[in-house]
């Protein structure tokens, strides 16, 4: 199975996730390839299909004619903002901000809001060699804390507040954070579709 991200949190999370599931996952690194898969879709669902349709393109032109490849699109929906950064996470603020600024930016957005809901969503896709396409969904609802707090995690887990945990994604340990975290729901949520369909 290959992951398409050049992402390297997201690659090392994944594979975390999907060895406590006896199912071992290269990028393409591994591969000693590289490729940038379009995202221009207006939808996660849309921009993991891309993601992972494009990379098999990519990985048949290179002799891998009988890879299963997973990519996934996720990010951080803000009520308060009008659901944005939403498809738009990585490119907030531009793509090279780093995210300690993009974080601060979005606890001043919401400094006067009584309203501070906002979701983490992940969809997965997966691609097979035979040409079908499977999506899976999750979702974790928390809201944007007063304060970035945490080291572990990457991204916006410093402001993302997970009320019933009473901590940030980033105060969490990954073993806690893969538990409840949107791409974990959505990984288990593939794997469980692969093995039901006798795919993996």
């Amino acid at each position: 199975m290959i992951f398409a991200t050049n992402n390297i949190n997201k690659a090392n999370e994944l594979s975390e996730m999907l060895r406590t599931e006896g199912v071992i996952v290269n990028t393409l690194s591994d591969l000693g390839l590289i490729f940038v898969p379009e995202e221009n879709g207006d939808t996660f669902e849309a921009n993991a299909l891309q993601k992972a349709l494009e990379t098999q393109t990519f990985l048949k032109s290179n002799g891998y004619e009988n890879e299963i490849v997973i990519a996934d699109d996720s990010g951080l929906v803000v009520d308060a903002m009008d659901g944005k950064p939403g498809v738009d996470s990585a490119l907030f603020m531009g793509r090279d901000t780093p995210y300690e600024i993009r974080n601060a930016e979005i606890i001043r957005l919401l400094a006067d809001k009584q309203n501070r809901a906002a979701r983490f969503v992940c969809v997965i896709a997966c691609a097979m060699p035979t040409g079908e396409t499977f999506t899976t969904m999750g979702v974790v609802e928390g809201e944007i804390a007063y304060i970035a707090q945490g080291k572990n995690g990457f991204g916006y887990d410093p402001i993302f507040f997970v009320p019933n945990l009473g901590k940030t994604t980033a105060e969490l340990s990954s073993e806690e954070k893969n538990k409840i975290s949107h791409r974990g729901i959505a990984l288990r949520a593939m794997v469980d579709k692969l093995r039901g369909g006798g795919l993996l």
